[in-house]
C-alpha cells in the first residue's frame, strides 16, 4: 500500500511539472514568436484594393426616374410639298398631298413647357402634337431651328407644372463615363438604354461644311430616339440624342449625341434673340495630324494650324499669327477641328476665351473676344450682311452682299462676287438668317443686284 501511494504521489507531482513547463516555456515562447513576426492570415485569392477612387454606381434608377418623365413623344404631321419628292406635285393639288407623319422624342428643359428636340424631327411639319409619359396630349408651337446643329425648341401651354431635366456641363463629361438614352425609339414609349461614352467631339463627315461635334456613345439608339435625352448617373442632360451609324437603318452599336452645352446655347439664343448667335474667333486654318504636320514643317502633331487671319477680328486684334498653333482654348485642348468648332459653339459674340498658342517652339497665353460670324453658306455661295458703305455704294437698305461665288450654274449665268442678293422665292433677305435652312429644291427664284445697279432675276427649276 505504502508502495502505491509512493508511485500516485510522484506520477501527480511529474504531470504537474509537466503542464508548468509546456505552459511557461513552449506557449509563451510561440507567442512571443508569433507577436514578433506579426503574422496575419491572408486568402490566397484576395487583392488589396490601393485605389481612392470609388467605382461608379451602376444602378440607373434614380436617374431613369428623374428623367423619364420629362421625355416626351413628338409627332410630326405634314402634307407639304417641301417634304415629299418634287415629281409629286404634278399628281396633286396642294390640298390633296398625301400626309406624312413622322415621329420623335424631346425633353422637357422647363417647367413652363419648353421643349428641346432635333430640327429633323419637325421639320416640314403642319402640325405638331407632344405626348406625355402620363399620355396627356397637347399641340406644340415652333419657337425656333437652328438646322447647323439640328436642334429646335418647342412650347406647349399647360396650367400644371412639368417635370423637366436639369443641364449639365457636357464639357466636363469623360470618355468611358456610364450615360443613359431615354427616349421612344419605335414608338415604344420611354425607353431608356445605359451606354457608356466611347469618345467625344466626333465630327461623322469633315466634308459636309458642317461643324459637327458628337458626343459618342454606344447606349442602343433607332429610330424614334432622336430628339431624346442623353443624361450622366445623376440624371442631369448632357446630350441630345441626335444621329446613328447603320448600314441598315438600326442601331449597330455606336449613337452621337448634341452636346448639351451647344444645345443649352442654342435653346436661350433661339428664346431670346430668335436666331443662334455665333462667336467667331476670325481664325483660318486645319488640325494637325501626321501629314499636315510635314506639310506645314512643324514637330507637332496636335492642335489647330492657323494659315491665315481675319482682318480686325479677335485672333488678329489679339495678336496672333499665321502659323501659330492653338492647343487649348479655356482649358479645352485641341487635338481636332471638332474640338475647336464645338467648344466655340457654345460661346456667344461679345464673350472672351483665353488661348493657349504654340509659337517658335514656345507656349503663349491670349484673351480673345468673339465676333459675330459674318458670313453663312447660301447655295454654294458665301454672303454676308452689308455694311453701310455697301448699303450707300448699292443703294439699297436691304440685301445680301456675295463674297465669294462657288455655284457654277449661277457663275455661267453672269452672276459673281460683288453682287447683292435682294430676294429668295420673291422674299426680301437682308440678315444672314434670312436664307439659312433653305433646301436646293425649295429655291424656285433669286432676285440678285449687279455693282451697275441693275437687278437680275434667275428662275430655278429642278
Amino acid at each position: 500500500m505504502k508502495l502505491f501511494l509512493k508511485i500516485f504521489t510522484i506520477a501527480i507531482f511529474s504531470t504537474i511539472s509537466s503542464i508548468f513547463i509546456y505552459d511557461n516555456y513552449f506557449v509563451k515562447s510561440k507567442i512571443e514568436l508569433n507577436n514578433q513576426k506579426n503574422y496575419s492570415l491572408i486568402p490566397a485569392n484576395y487583392k488589396i484594393n490601393t485605389s481612392t477612387i470609388p467605382a461608379e454606381s451602376t444602378d440607373f434608377t434614380v436617374a431613369a426616374s428623374k428623367t423619364i418623365n420629362a421625355v416626351v413623344h413628338v409627332k410630326n404631321t405634314s402634307s407639304s410639298s417641301s417634304s415629299l419628292p418634287s415629281f409629286y406635285k404634278y399628281f396633286y393639288d396642294e390640298e390633296e398631298l398625301p400626309e406624312r407623319i413622322g415621329t420623335g422624342s424631346g425633353v422637357i428643359v422647363s417647367p413652363d413647357g419648353y421643349i428641346i428636340t432635333n430640327n429633323h424631327v419637325i421639320e416640314n411639319s403642319n402640325e405638331i402634337e407632344i405626348t406625355t409619359n402620363d399620355n396627356r396630349s397637347f399641340k406644340a408651337t415652333i419657337i425656333g431651328t437652328d438646322p447647323d446643329t439640328d436642334i429646335a425648341v418647342l412650347k406647349i401651354d399647360t396650367d400644371k407644372k412639368l417635370p423637366y431635366v436639369f443641364f449639365g456641363n457636357s464639357d466636363a463629361t469623360r470618355i468611358g463615363e456610364w450615360v443613359l438614352a431615354v427616349g421612344n425609339p419605335f414608338n415604344l414609349n420611354s425607353t431608356v438604354t445605359a451606354g457608356i461614352i466611347s469618345a467625344k467631339s466626333r465630327d461623322l463627315n469633315k466634308r459636309d461644311g458642317v461643324n459637327e461635334s458628337y458626343i459618342q456613345t454606344d447606349a442602343a439608339v433607332n429610330r424614334g430616339n432622336s430628339g431624346g435625352a442623353l443624361v450622366n448617373t445623376q440624371g442631369e442632360l448632357i446630350g441630345i440624342n441626335t444621329a446613328i451609324t447603320s448600314v441598315s437603318g438600326g442601331f449597330v452599336g455606336y449613337s452621337f449625341a448634341v452636346p448639351s452645352n451647344v444645345a443649352r446655347k442654342v435653346f436661350e439664343d433661339l428664346i431670346e434673340y430668335g436666331d443662334v448667335q455665333k462667336g467667331l474667333l476670325g481664325v483660318v486654318g486645319q488640325a494637325l495630324d501626321a501629314q499636315s504636320a510635314a506639310l506645314f514643317k512643324v514637330d507637332e502633331t496636335e492642335g489647330f494650324y492657323i494659315t491665315d487671319l481675319e482682318k480686325g477680328l479677335g485672333a488678329d486684334l489679339a495678336g496672333l499669327k499665321s502659323g501659330d498653333i492653338i492647343k487649348s482654348v479655356d482649358g479645352i485642348t485641341i487635338n481636332k477641328f471638332a474640338d475647336l468648332s464645338g467648344y466655340l459653339a457654345s460661346k456667344r459674340p461679345g464673350e472672351k476665351v483665353i488661348v493657349l498658342y504654340k509659337r517658335d517652339g514656345k507656349e503663349k497665353k491670349v484673351n480673345v473676344r468673339l465676333e459675330k460670324i459674318n458670313r453663312a453658306i447660301f447655295f454654294y455661295m458665301e454672303v454676308r450682311e452689308l455694311n453701310s458703305e455697301q448699303r450707300r455704294k448699292f443703294n439699297t437698305d436691304y440685301g445680301l452682299y456675295i463674297s465669294n461665288m462657288n455655284n457654277r450654274r449661277l457663275y455661267q449665268n453672269g452672276i459673281d462676287s460683288g453682287y447683292v442678293i435682294l430676294e429668295v422665292n420673291g422674299q426680301k433677305v437682308n440678315v444672314l438668317s434670312d436664307v439659312k435652312g433653305y433646301k436646293v429644291s425649295d429655291l424656285e427664284s433669286i432676285l440678285f443686284l449687279n455693282p451697275n445697279g441693275e437687278k437680275e432675276k434667275i428662275i430655278l427649276q429642278f
